[in-house]
C-alpha cells in the first residue's frame, strides 16, 4: 500500500455559504490534550458550553447544548423527536433548506403542509395564517437565516399565529445564530437549531440547539419510540444535564473544546458590537459589489448579512469566474443552489470571515477578473 501524502492544503480565504474561516486560537484548542467523554473535566467544559449558548441564544432552556453532528444533525434532532407518524406540520418554504426540511416531516410519517414564497422573498405571516386555519400542526417550521436565498426572516407576527395555533414553533438559525440577534424567549421559539461553521467559526461538527419545556413535554410523552436511537433527546439528555452523567455517545471531544473557544471569543467581542460589525461589513461589502455592476437578490430590509446573494451579470462566466478566484486568489465564494443555481453567487460574511480585509481582497480580485472581459 501506497502512503497517503502529509496533508497540506492550500489556505483559503474563506468567503462562501460555509465554513467560514477559523480562528486560530480555536485551532490551537482543538490540539488540547484529549481526555475522556465522561472525565469530571469535560463535564465542566460541557456545562460551560451549555451556558454559553444559552447565552448566545438569550435563552434560559435548560435542555441547550451540541449536538454531535452538524446542522443537518440538529435539523434531524428536532423533527424526529418532535413528529409522530400521522402528526401534521407546517412547513415554510422559501429556500433549499425550507424543503430539507419538509424531507423531514414526510420521512416521520408526518402530514406535511406547506406554506410556500418565492425564492429571494421572506414568507409572508398572512399565507401562514390563512395556512393555520385550514389544519391543525402540532409544529410549524420556518429558516430564519436561508442559506441559499440570503433572506433574513422576521419571526415574531409568525410565532404569535403559531402559538395562537396551540403548536410548537421550530426555527433554523444555522446561518443566523453568532452573526445576528436570536432570541429564543422573547420570540417565543419552541425549539431551534443551529451549526458552529458558519456566524461562530468552528469547525463543522456540531449542531446547537434548544428546546423549551413545551418542547419537552411533547417529547417525553410520546407515544411511540423516536425513529433515531443516536438523536433521541430522551437518552441523550441525561448525557447533557442532571447531577449524574449517563453515558450515550463517545462526545467530540476536541470539537467541544473548539466550540468552547469559539464561544468565548464571541463573548469577548461582545454580542451588540459583533452583531454591528456584520451589519456594517455587509454594507460596505454591498457599496463595492454594487459599484461593480452587481445586484443584490433580496430587497434591503430582508437581506441577511452574513450572507450576500447577488445576481450575476450578463457576460460573466460563473464557473469560470469562481474557480479562477479559487484558483488564482484563494477566495471560496458559493454557486447558486436550487433555482437560482447558475444564476446568483452567495457570498458569506461569517464570523472570523466577516473583516475589512476579506471584503477588500474579495473586491480587488473581482475587479482584476472582470476587467479582463
Amino acid at each position: 500500500m501506497t502512503i497517503a501524502h502529509e496533508l497540506n492544503p492550500n489556505a483559503r480565504i474563506l468567503m462562501g455559504p460555509g465554513p467560514s474561516d477559523v480562528h486560530p486560537r480555536v485551532l490551537k484548542a482543538m490540539a488540547t490534550p484529549m481526555i475522556g467523554h465522561l472525565d469530571p473535566q469535560f463535564v465542566q467544559i460541557m456545562d460551560e458550553v451549555k451556558q454559553m449558548l444559552r447565552e448566545l441564544f438569550r435563552t434560559k432552556n435548560e435542555l441547550t447544548f451540541a449536538v454531535s453532528g452538524p446542522g443537518s444533525a440538529g435539523m434531524e434532532i428536532c423533527f424526529v423527536n418532535l413528529l409522530e407518524p400521522g402528526d401534521q406540520a407546517l412547513v415554510c418554504v422559501n429556500g433549499v433548506f425550507g424543503n430539507r426540511m419538509c424531507e423531514n416531516v414526510e420521512r416521520c410519517g408526518a402530514k406535511l403542509i406547506r406554506v410556500d414564497a418565492p425564492w429571494g422573498k421572506p414568507i409572508d405571516p398572512a399565507d401562514v395564517k390563512k395556512a393555520l386555519a385550514t389544519c391543525e400542526p402540532k409544529l410549524v417550521a420556518i429558516v430564519h437565516a436561508e442559506t441559499s436565498t440570503g433572506v433574513l426572516q422576521p419571526l415574531e407576527e409568525i410565532s404569535q399565529l403559531v402559538h395562537d395555533a396551540g403548536a410548537l414553533f421550530l426555527v433554523d438559525a444555522v446561518t443566523s445564530l453568532g452573526g445576528m440577534d436570536v432570541r429564543v424567549d422573547e420570540w417565543g421559539i419552541d425549539a431551534v437549531y443551529s451549526g458552529t461553521q458558519k456566524c461562530l467559526s468552528a469547525p463543522p461538527g456540531l449542531s446547537p440547539v434548544s428546546f423549551n419545556e413545551r418542547a419537552l413535554k411533547v417529547i417525553t410523552n410520546r407515544k411511540t419510540k423516536v425513529q433515531s436511537w443516536f438523536l433521541d433527546i430522551n437518552l441523550i439528555h441525561s448525557y447533557w444535564s442532571g447531577a449524574k452523567r449517563t453515558y450515550h455517545h463517545t462526545a467530540p471531544v476536541s470539537m467541544v473544546y473548539s466550540l468552547h473557544e469559539a464561544l468565548r471569543l464571541v463573548f469577548e467581542e461582545g454580542l451588540e458590537p459583533r452583531f454591528a460589525r456584520h451589519r456594517r461589513l455587509h454594507e460596505k461589502l454591498r457599496d463595492g459589489l454594487e459599484e461593480l455592476g452587481f445586484e443584490f437578490v433580496v430587497d434591503p430590509q430582508y437581506r441577511l448579512p452574513s450572507l450576500n446573494s447577488v445576481k450575476i451579470p450578463a457576460g460573466l462566466d460563473d464557473a469560470a469566474i469562481r474557480s479562477r478566484l479559487l484558483n488564482e486568489y484563494n477566495i471560496e465564494i458559493g454557486a447558486g443552489l436550487g433555482d437560482f443555481a447558475g444564476k446568483v453567487w452567495r457570498i458569506g460574511l461569517m464570523g472570523c470571515s466577516c473583516t475589512e480585509n476579506h471584503i477588500n481582497m474579495l473586491l480587488s480580485a473581482l475587479k482584476t477578473i472582470m476587467k479582463e472581459k
